[in-house]
Order: structure tokens, then C-alpha cells, then sequence
């Protein structure tokens, strides 16, 4: 069964939505370096995490680059999982993998809409699973776009990866099961579809994402 994650949680109210949906990993954003709304302080990060208490799996995402700041907030934070979600140099992954030995590390690829692959996964030594997103560079927004890309494209390209694949871009509870159909992922990642008109997380929209998911 795919696995669900729900990113950008900013409160202990949008992680409750989550646990109460059966979300297998909530996401929460903290370090940024690019456009976004849902990036939170590392205190709120922790009292998340603490309320979860592994009830779930809670995945930092973060933009920053810098391995002693990514290890330093895992630290304090308590996650299960990092989510690189930036062009990091891989010395600096290996530092995290030293000194982080039991974290699980997500690593992005950025596809364009039209399905074009942007980062050079190929040279990625520290991976437990990938994750195929959509940017916007109009917006400066590298995750959380609400595009989705070409799924013919992705179901090839997670066809050829070593690693775990988890699908983002786009996906709302009305296409996650199309999406889930043609590309055949590990799991499935949602942020702003998960959303309402004010930004905030819909509890609706959360328990359905979870629910199509699972029901492919």
C-alpha cells in the first residue's frame, strides 16, 4: 500500500488532522532559502514533533545546505526523516550520514511540467528515498507549487531508480489515484492540495488524500 505523506504542517492542529487521517509521515518545514509560506520556527517544529510522539513518522524538510545546521536541528527536533530539499553538495550529505547514522535521508529531483529532469540524481551517493517535485521559477518556489508534471515521464524515470520513490507536484485528493495508477510510487506527497482558500490545511481534503491514496 503507498505510502501518504502530508507536508508543511505549522501547527500541532494540522498534525492532529494528520494522525486523525492515518498519514504515514507528516512533513515540516524548517531552514528556508526560498519562497514559501509554510516554513516554521524550530520551537514550533519540536512541539509538533513532541505531540506526534512516533504516532507517525515526521519528516524535517529543509532548504538549508549546511550539514552542522541540518544536524543541529534534527537534533533539537526529534524527526524521524530529513528531506533535502535542495542542491546540497554531497560532502556535506556524508556529514549527515556520519553523524546521523539512523535518519533517513529523502533526496529531491526536480521535474519541469513537461516532465524534463533538472537535478543530476546520478551523482547522489546518500539516498534512502527519492522524491520527484514539480518548481516554479517564476515564483522562486521550489516545492509546494501545485504543478503537476508529466506522469508518463515519472512512471519511466521511477522505473529506473535504485531508491524508493515518493511523487509530489500537484496532487490533490481528486487525482492522487490517477496519479498513484500511472506511476506506480512508493508513496505520494501533498502539500498545497491539502489546502483551503485562506492557505490553511483542510481537514476534509487531508482524510480524503489519505483515503483515495490507499484505496489504489
Amino acid at each position: 500500500m503507498v505510502k501518504v505523506k502530508i507536508c508543511a504542517n505549522r501547527s500541532i492542529e494540522d498534525a492532529k488532522m494528520c494522525l486523525d487521517a492515518k498519514a504515514d509521515i507528516i512533513g515540516i518545514l524548517v531552514g528556508k532559502k526560498h519562497n514559501s509560506n509554510d516554513f516554521i520556527d524550530k520551537e514550533t517544529a519540536k512541539d509538533i514533533t513532541d505531540y506526534v510522539n512516533k504516532r507517525c513518522q515526521v519528516s524535517l524538510v529543509t532548504h538549508l545546505t549546511n550539514s552542522n545546521e541540518i544536524i543541529s536541528l534534527t537534533k533539537y527536533i526529534g524527526n524521524d526523516i530529513i528531506q533535502l530539499h535542495s542542491n546540497i553538495e554531497e560532502k556535506e550529505v556524508e556529514k549527515i550520514v556520519k553523524e546521523l547514522p539512523n535518519i533517513k535521508l529523502v533526496r529531491l529531483i526536480q521535474v519541469s511540467s513537461n516532465g524534463e529532469i533538472i537535478t543530476d540524481y546520478e551523482s547522489m551517493k546518500y539516498v534512502d528515498f527519492y522524491l520527484l517535485d514539480s518548481f516554479n521559477l517564476k515564483t522562486d518556489q521550489i516545492g509546494g507549487t501545485g504543478i503537476t508534471h508529466d506522469w508518463n515521464k515519472s512512471r519511466e524515470l521511477i522505473k529506473k531508480l535504485n531508491k524508493p520513490v515518493f511523487l509530489a507536484g500537484g496532487l490533490t485528493p481528486q487525482n492522487v489515484k490517477e496519479a498513484i495508477t500511472i506511476t506506480n510510487p512508493y508513496g505520494v506527497d501533498v502539500n498545497s492540495g491539502c489546502k483551503n482558500e485562506d492557505g490553511l490545511k483542510d481537514s476534509k481534503k487531508v482524510r480524503e488524500f489519505v483515503i483515495n491514496s490507499k484505496s489504489v
